[in-house]
């Protein structure tokens, strides 16, 4: 046996590594499922039932929330415990969330939907750890690209998820629910398919692995010794506040998730009233389930620019350059934005916009993420990488509970003049710093 977590000597770490990331993969294209219908119907259901626009974002509000709330104690419980058990627990509460949601029609209770896309956000935050698990066994000049091949693997479920909404509809009248119910049906399967997934998968854990990988290779511990608990949590905290390119990599991560939440989580209500005026009647017409299979589209073609080039763009990274990359994506966010102030009456322009706003996201994550885990220590990435999805979450927090009040004032184009300055700002930031850097 191999003197590492009892693994067969014919089975290396590289072995293991392409076993985690099919995995993940997996898993992620499960969850996936599930996320989806909460991005089409979540704000639609809140604007529904509390009677304005302002509260649009509330759904994604709470998603977001729990992100920012759950990231550091699901890297803390990775820690303790691996990666396999935080993200069964994400999934798991996701699971929850997802059969919250399935009532949230038929009670018209507004403090359920909020708990339950909060219990759907935990997920969120287990989807974007999982793009750190791809890194823990990865060889250093591969983890651009095992990481976007994990985050590309969501793409299936993502994008096939808003569009479940007409056969989820289905479903969910078979089942005696409303017509919104029935996708979070296909969320809940989707939720526990990954957790089995997951169980089954991510054995060795990947991290317990590395972990002791590490031990034996600094100071020859057997690995039958016990390892230190865990790196504290407030350490990571310090490295992120002590090294500043950890500090550069991880606010540009933030702002693309900052940008892309406000803009995206806006965007089914603003459809809607495209459809509305092009119907010459109310959003709330006998066509709404046609509007509802458009916005699920529209989404599902967001989410395939968030994740379906992760891949390519972790390559890019990885021969590019980090820094490029992040420039590349703050070019791609601009004309993002442009598409919307130059056509904001256009369907066709909005979906444009929002492919390009998944395309600018995807580079920016996957390059920021990337140059995170390479500017910390061993011994602090996991509690860095906690933090940074901790500050996304409250990013998109900010984004989607200002987006609605944007959206009410000053209509769809504000928010994306609003995305263009963010972009523009950034691109200076980059540009600076990579300056500094030479």
């Amino acid at each position: 046996m191999n003197t590492l977590s009892g693994l067969p000597p014919e089975i290396s770490q590289d072995q293991l590594q392409k076993r985690v990331i099919r995995s993940l993969s997996a898993s992620q294209l499960l969850s996936g499922i599930g996320n989806g219908a909460s991005l089409a119907v979540g704000s639609l259901l809140a604007v529904q039932i509390s009677g304005s626009e302002a509260f649009a974002g509330a759904a994604t509000l709470a998603i977001s929330v729990a992100g920012a709330l759950s990231a550091l104690p699901l890297a803390s419980l990775a820690l303790q415990r691996g990666r396999r058990r935080a993200l069964t627990t994400g999934y798991f509460l996701a699971a929850l969330g997802a059969l919250g949601m399935m009532f949230v029609p038929p009670t018209q209770s507004f403090p359920l939907l909020l708990v339950s896309a909060f219990l759907l956000g935990v997920g969120n935050a287990a989807n974007l750890q999982a793009r750190f698990a791809a890194t823990d066994l990865a060889a250093p000049q591969h983890r651009g690209r095992d990481l976007g091949l994990v985050v590309w693997a969501i793409t299936i479920g993502a994008v096939a998820g808003p569009n479940l909404i007409a056969p989820g509809a289905a479903i969910g009248r078979f089942l005696g629910l409303p017509d919104m119910s029935g996708p979070f049906v296909i969320s809940l399967v989707g939720m526990i398919a990954a957790i089995l997934v997951l169980n089954l998968g991510l054995r060795p854990d990947p991290l317990k692995f590395a972990q002791r990988l590490k031990q034996e290779q600094t100071d020859g511990v057997s690995s039958t010794e016990v390892l230190p608990r865990r790196s504290s949590l407030v350490e990571g905290v310090s490295a992120l506040r002590a090294l500043p390119q950890a500090r550069f990599g991880v606010g540009v991560v933030v702002f693309a998730h900052l940008t892309m939440v406000g803009i995206m989580s806006m965007t089914p209500v603003h459809v809607q009233h495209l459809s509305a005026q092009h119907s010459g009647g109310s959003a709330l017409a006998p066509a709404a389930m046609d509007t509802l299979v458009v916005i699920g589209f529209i989404i599902s073609l967001h989410i395939a620019g968030m994740f379906a080039l992760s891949p390519l763009f972790g390559m890019l990274a990885d021969r590019w350059g980090r820094q490029r990359s992040m420039v590349l994506a703050q070019a791609v966010f601009a004309a993002s934005a442009l598409c919307v102030i130059l056509g904001k009456n256009s369907q066709l322009a909005v979906t444009v916009s929002l492919v390009l706003l998944g395309l600018a996201w995807s580079i920016a994550t996957v390059s920021g993420s990337a140059y995170v885990s390479e500017s910390v220590t061993e011994e602090s990435r996991v509690p860095v990488q906690g933090m940074s999805d901790t500050l996304m979450g409250v990013a998109g927090a900010a984004g989607s509970g200002l987006a609605g009040l944007v959206l009410a004032t000053w209509g769809f184009e504000g928010l994306a003049w609003i995305g263009l300055a963010i972009a523009g700002a950034v691109a200076v930031w980059i540009l600076s710093n990579r300056s500094r850097a030479t």
